[in-house]
């Protein structure tokens, strides 16, 4: 197989999985009254544990007042609770909140439940192939991201 039918196809592969998870993911989210930028901002704290106003403006390519505006609103909706940063108590650090974390797993759960569409179609012997090419690119992709990472440190 050519590299360019190999791309070809992971790219056809990409289109599919993103519609398809993300309509549902991004369903869920408005049905919640979510926005994009709210669920870039939950997304982004729940990896990066409490966060700043300024982190999560910069995370979402906003200015600071935006993204204070826009965490007010979260912070009325429950969603997020701003507490003093132990170490500087001008700073406030932005912690998702139990509904906060809830909706992120429901919003998780939403997008992945059309892969278990997905499995229904295939058989068993289908389903063992996919996942060890799954795996297969999963690993050989990580060890590019690491590769990539350790030139990004060496080389700043």
């Amino acid at each position: 197989m050519s590299e360019e039918t190999f791309v070809a196809a992971l790219g056809e592969w990409i289109e599919v999985l993103m519609h398809y998870s993300m309509r549902r993911f991004l369903r869920h989210a408005r049905e919640r009254g979510l926005s994009m930028s709210h669920l870039g901002a939950i997304f982004h704290t729940h990896r990066a544990g409490g966060r700043g106003v300024t982190e999560i403006g910069e995370h979402l390519g906003v200015s600071s007042a935006a993204a204070s505006q826009m965490l007010d609103r979260m912070v009325q909706q429950d969603l997020v609770m701003r507490s003093e940063d132990p170490k500087d108590r001008r700073v406030k650090r932005i912690v998702l909140t139990e509904k906060g974390q809830r909706i992120l797993e429901e919003c998780i759960r939403a997008r992945r439940s059309w892969l278990n569409e997905v499995a229904g179609v295939f058989s068993d012997d289908e389903k063992q192939t996919i996942a060890s090419a799954l795996m297969l690119l999963t690993e050989r992709v990580s060890q590019l991201s690491d590769t990539n990472n350790a030139m990004r440190e060496f080389n700043p």
